[in-house]
């Protein structure tokens, strides 16, 4: 029996926007799990999203070809599928050995195709299930090998490989058996019949810029080399501002009304008056492009990292429905639902890193936009009211702006009018 005959595989497809590549962040199935054409098999982080692929082929799974933390190319083999008993046998033996080639689509129509776009014939997401026999005596089942523990720290990855352990045979003592960095100092201990030294230098780390990270990495370092930015900022009395969202929340009891939306729906309106900071300068043109829509990213912080989810149309939102926007984004970004249409075409953004506990910031455009607005934390603070001391809600306004687009009188026109609405709420109504 040939490799074709016995069974495939199934290797990473493209999985478009001009990704050449994929790490591996959770397997959905373990070897002698049975699958259904265009079941989820695997979720995997892409430069742009979390990904969940689905496989176009039905069978027994005989092979997983990638840990949890491994980068994969387009086109290497994700997972191997043949028919159960002997003939899945046949195709381990003979896929070790080199024989089996790229398969086509399968028989029946399905293809390499992302979740949701599928040939129909899908079946319910299954996972491994836990508490049999062979798990249970820490022996893999019959005819499978053994499926490595999920580890998400690159750091802890790169010990593993250093010192030549096999992830697979490390006990994690990690929440869901996660690998953690003490359990490979203390398999590193065992094999070296000595205990960790007390007081020793600890060693240097190469942590691998990747995925999400790099994207990040490579839009900030842009933005720096190419955006001749300035920063403008000022302290302002946010209680009115706390005080209009609190009864705004009252108001509304069905939606989830928080500062962020309230601050988001000045922003908009700051930014009808003052159009040059919700550009982009097309640098091969010499040309400065003010948009007519207003795409308000704002920054969220995920187990991923740093990610900026954009609402379109923003400028056509009232404040309840940019609350509404803004909460299913955020839950979207917490999970890693998130996918490349949310996260680009952003036309000024919104960052409230006052959530970490501090005052203020000279934050980083988001390349290739103009401008960004810092929210820093609202404390209580000693402040003049009609020239006596009173304790009141305060904060800080930072103003990141491309001074190619603007001048500071345009950039602290924005910003007063912000801080202002931030004073007192009730003078945007005027702008409305």
């Amino acid at each position: 029996m040939t490799a074709v005959e016995a069974g495939q595989v199934f290797r990473l497809p493209d999985l478009g926007e001009g990704l050449t590549g994929a790490e591996v962040l959770e397997w959905k199935v373990a070897v002698g799990d049975h699958v259904a054409v265009d079941q989820v098999v695997v979720e995997v982080e892409t430069a742009k999203a979390a990904v969940e692929v689905p496989c176009p082929y039905a069978g027994q799974v005989v092979a997983l070809h990638g840990e949890p933390g491994q980068h994969l190319a387009v086109g290497d083999p994700l997972l191997s599928v043949g028919p159960a008993g002997d003939a899945g046998e046949t195709f381990r033996r003979e896929e070790r050995a080199g024989s089996t080639p790229r398969p086509a689509a399968s028989a029946d129509g399905s293809g390499a195709v992302l979740v949701g776009y599928g040939t129909g014939a899908g079946g319910s997401r299954r996972r491994r299930r836990r508490g049999g026999a062979a798990e249970a005596s820490g022996a893999p089942a019959p005819g499978s090998v053994p499926l490595a523990p999920r580890v998400t720290s690159p750091v802890v990855r790169r010990l593993v490989k250093e010192h030549g352990l096999v992830l697979s045979r490390l006990t994690g003592s990690g929440p869901a058996g996660v690998v953690l960095r003490r359990d490979v100092e203390a398999a590193v201990g065992v094999l070296d019949g000595t205990e960790s030294a007390v007081g020793a230098s600890p060693a240097d780390v190469r942590i691998p810029l990747r995925g999400l990270r790099r994207t990040v990495a490579d839009k900030l370092a842009r933005s720096r080399r190419e955006i001749p930015d300035a920063t403008t900022w000022v302290d302002v009395d946010a209680t009115g501002l706390v005080e209009a969202r609190q009864v705004l929340q009252e108001a509304y009891p069905d939606h989830r009304i928080g500062v962020l939306a309230v601050l988001a729906r000045f922003v908009v309106a700051g930014l009808a008056r003052h159009p040059e900071l919700n550009s982009s300068v097309d640098t091969e043109r010499e040309e400065i492009m003010q948009h007519g829509a207003v795409h308000l990213g704002f920054a969220a912080q995920t187990d991923r990292g740093l990610v900026v989810p954009v609402v379109r149309d923003a400028h056509q939102m009232t404040l309840v429905e940019l609350a509404d926007e803004l909460a299913r984004l955020t839950e979207l970004a917490r999970h890693g639902r998130l996918g490349p249409e949310h996260l680009t075409g952003g036309t000024f953004t919104l960052n409230n890193y006052g959530v970490f506990g501090v005052d203020g910031s000279t934050p980083i455009i988001n390349h290739p936009e103009a401008a960004l607005l810092g929210v820093g934390r609202i404390v209580d603070k000693p402040w003049v009211v009609d020239g006596a001391l009173a304790v009141r809600k305060v904060t800080q306004l930072s103003l990141t702006f491309d001074h190619r687009v603007c001048d500071g009188g345009v950039a602290g026109g924005f910003l007063r009018y912000v801080a202002d609405a931030v004073e007192r709420p009730v003078t945007l109504l005027g702008a409305l």
